[in-house]
């Protein structure tokens, strides 16, 4: 095999090297690196206010950050979020960012933007994975329930045809049995080659879906493991208490 072709193979879907971020004075995120593979599900774990959503943020810039990103080999530092969505890294926010006085459809058609042609294959395709969209098509979107919110959310993401999706606290304010549902629609996703990359609280559930994880404390990473290096969650609360 050529060294081209090794090359190819080994360069990571992203892969950030000492990135950070900062609120005026306060310094949310230090320098700061990780990747993550093609077709593989990383999730960055770490306690309130350790910087997970600064990251996130910090990686599509939606926070003014310095430091450098690269997409498939390719230095997109300087991209904006919209020019970073066109090359396929989407994002979805905690509180999911809906427009809740529009329909079902309207957001999902919004997603699309960027493949406007495409955007009844892609419909069909979210609705495989959530059927009750396809039943709520005219519904308005802020008077579906909380997980029909995250369904939309994840759906209108994928209408973009991510090549990278990222999401950020999807499971929050779920009854457990639908943010269970959610995060294996994620595992379902992951396993037909989109990579994945996830800030949970719900520990337990991500180290399920999970080939790797970051645990993120005061801003920094602190510990890069495989999810089957993990016996316990006492493996992981002593990096919560760096």
């Amino acid at each position: 095999m050529s060294g081209d072709a090794v090359s190819a193979k080994d360069t990571p879907l992203l892969e950030a090297r000492d990135i950070s971020a900062s609120y005026g004075h306060v310094q949310a995120l230090k320098p700061t690196s990780m990747h993550i593979s093609e077709g593989e599900l990383v999730t960055i774990l770490g306690p309130n206010g350790a910087g997970k959503t600064t990251l996130m943020r910090a990686l599509t810039r939606l926070t003014v950050r310095k430091g450098a990103v690269f997409f498939r080999g390719e230095d997109v530092s300087g991209l904006s979020t919209h020019k970073l969505a066109q090359r396929g890294i989407v994002m979805v926010q905690e509180g999911r960012g809906l427009f809740p006085l529009m329909s079902v459809r309207e957001n999902l058609v919004i997603g699309g933007y960027l493949h406007a042609g495409e955007s009844d294959k892609q419909m069909e395709s979210v609705f495989e994975l959530f059927p009750r969209l396809r039943e709520r098509l005219g519904q308005i979107a802020g008077s579906l329930s909380g997980g029909e919110q995250q369904m939309l959310a994840i759906g209108r993401a994928l209408m973009a045809k991510p090549k990278l999706l990222m999401l950020d606290e999807p499971s929050l304010g779920l009854a457990p049995r639908v943010a269970s549902e959610i995060l294996g629609t994620l595992s379902e996703l992951n396993r037909r080659g989109i990579g994945i990359l996830l800030v949970e609280q719900k520990a337990p559930l991500a180290l399920k879906l999970a080939q790797r994880v970051y645990v993120i404390s005061l801003g920094t990473i602190v510990a890069e493991l495989k999810t089957d290096e993990i016996k316990s969650h006492h493996d992981l609360a002593r990096y919560y208490l760096h």
